[in-house]
């Protein structure tokens, strides 16, 4: 499989996901490869769910496919028959890299290119910090700095996207109902389990096309890379005996007509004014001074030296997904300096500055998602990966989980930085110096914690998925919460009251979940 050979990043083993490891043993995450494997359910309704931002799955309108007699139909059959059997190494190396649950790989890309992508622009000669730009994104500093807000925004539109694309092919499938190639003519050997799906449209060339083109928005810098990957999943679907060229073509168009709709609600989200100019976040300040300013300092950045603006004051202009009142989500004050409470968590923070274990730094790290690493939506994003696989769900069931999570954890930042430039509470370092963060303080206000409300929707959106496992998530993310603390990152209330408003938010998507017909 040829890869691009500019702007290259390293990506995970096949079909990797993310390998949970025990509470007793925090080592860094890493990938473990699956099998395909047959799906628990074709999900034989499936055009009929209620996509997230299209009317319906009859969205689109194709030309009906030719008949598995047609002249043109025999002469993508034989294509297909050619290789079997014969494949070239770089050819069999595409079958097994892409398997039968492409839209976990492409959640897997995405993740690799937050992880590429999630670096802060450095200062240069006179202590600035210049702003990476869209419009020249091959300039220094390289467009887009994938942090943890725009990672959540790259994560919502691929899910989402991915979900929507899948309805429409599977109500077209169920439609025309035109067999596999290899059930057409057996002498074909399919690389992966049968799961009887109709093959037109192919759901891997649609999830190829929306997958790309959205990942390309996002990442400007890495269209060659991006086009030779969907080039390669849509080719090995004939490589492995599942799709004839017309498959392809059809996945395609669906996958191009879903993200033109997607691009053009990203292009109106405001995503483009989240980050401001000085004077207009002196102005944020000001007004978070006549408000607080007799109860807590606003906060700074503590870097040397120092960012003028924090990382996206207005993210909360965003356009949500779920979340119609962000008010309705956002907590109360946090304590003011001074106070019995305050006073309760400054004490622990200064414990654990000297007496933390090693356990819990271990805790600290595994959940640290910072710079040059997928962020934590993308942790949870691995996490949930290997749960799908478990429960062997088809690619269409996939999107939906991704779909809900993902957007889940885009609501829950953008309500989590209304909050934090609401009150503009201090981190712990520069409300008391005697306490020591682990590692370095993230360029934004500190209430509440931004690790806390992305994992306290996740973990509520994946139990409503996999109830079974609820308490495991839950468990989780009360980790990810008590990790910000051990680091010294955020005082206790910071956690607690980001946990709160996390399930607040990801009750929203819960509920839109359970309304759209899906199962």
């Amino acid at each position: 499989m040829k890869l691009s050979t500019q702007n290259i990043i390293k990506i995970a083993p096949v079909l990797g996901v993310l390998a949970i490891i025990g509470s007793c043993s925090k080592d860094l995450p890493e990938y473990v490869g699956f099998e395909p494997y047959l799906y628990a359910s074709a999900s034989e309704d499936g055009g009929s769910w209620h996509p997230i931002l299209l009317t319906s799955g009859a969205d689109t309108v194709l030309t009906a496919p030719l008949a598995t007699t047609d002249p043109a139909y025999i002469a993508e059959l034989d294509e297909v028959k050619s290789y079997n059997g014969s494949l070239s190494a770089d050819e069999q190396e595409a079958v097994d890299y892409w398997g039968n649950n492409t839209v976990i790989r492409w959640q897997e890309i995405a993740q690799e290119l937050v992880a590429k992508y999630n670096l802060a622009p450095s200062p240069d000669a006179e202590g600035n910090y210049p702003s990476p730009s869209s419009a020249a994104p091959d300039v220094y500093p390289y467009f887009p700095f994938a942090h943890p807000t725009y990672a959540a925004r790259v994560y919502a539109y691929l899910g989402a996207a991915q979900y929507d694309a899948l309805i429409v092919t599977w109500n077209h499938k169920y439609t025309h109902n035109r067999p596999a190639p290899y059930t057409v003519d057996g002498s074909i050997e399919p690389a992966y389990p049968d799961n009887a799906l109709p093959s037109w449209p192919s759901e891997d060339a649609t999830i190829a096309e929306v997958s790309s083109e959205i990942l390309k928005f996002m990442f400007p810098l890495e269209v060659d890379y991006l086009n030779d990957l969907a080039a390669d999943c849509r080719n090995s679907r004939k490589y492995a005996g599942m799709n004839v060229e017309s498959d392809l073509l059809a996945g395609e168009e669906i996958g191009a007509y879903v993200f033109r709709k997607y691009k053009a609600r990203a292009a109106n989200d405001s995503m483009k004014f989240a980050q401001v100019d000085k004077p207009t976040y002196q102005a944020m300040e000001a007004t978070a001074d006549a408000m607080w300013s007799d109860q807590w300092p606003h906060w700074e950045n503590l870097e040397i030296p120092q960012r003028p603006v924090g990382i996206t004051p207005k993210y909360s202009s965003v356009t949500t997904w779920w979340v119609d009142d962000l008010t309705a989500v956002r907590p109360g004050p946090p304590p003011a300096l001074g106070s019995a409470e305050y006073l309760e968590a400054e004490a622990e923070l200064l414990d654990y500055t000297n007496n933390a274990t090693k356990e819990e730094e271990a805790i600290a790290y595994f959940w640290g998602d910072g710079f040059g690493t997928y962020s934590p939506p993308g942790h949870w994003g691995r996490i949930a990966a290997e749960y799908m696989v478990s429960y062997q769900l088809n690619p269409l069931q996939t999107a939906r989980v991704f779909a809900y999570l993902n957007t889940s954890m885009m609501d829950a930042g953008i309500s989590c930085w209304d909050t934090k430039y609401y009150y503009f509470y201090p981190r712990p370092p520069q409300a008391n110096s005697d306490i020591k963060a682990l590692f370095g303080l993230p360029n934004f206000p500190s209430y509440t914690s931004g690790h806390s409300t992305f994992s306290a929707a996740a973990a509520t959106v994946l139990s409503a998925f996999f109830p079974a496992e609820g308490s495991y998530f839950m468990e989780q993310a009360q980790e990810a919460a008590d990790s910000r603390v051990y680091s010294r990152i955020h005082f206790r209330f910071d956690s607690e009251a980001g946990l709160t408003a996390g399930n607040a938010v990801g009750a929203y998507a819960v509920t839109a979940m359970q309304a759209d017909g899906g199962h």
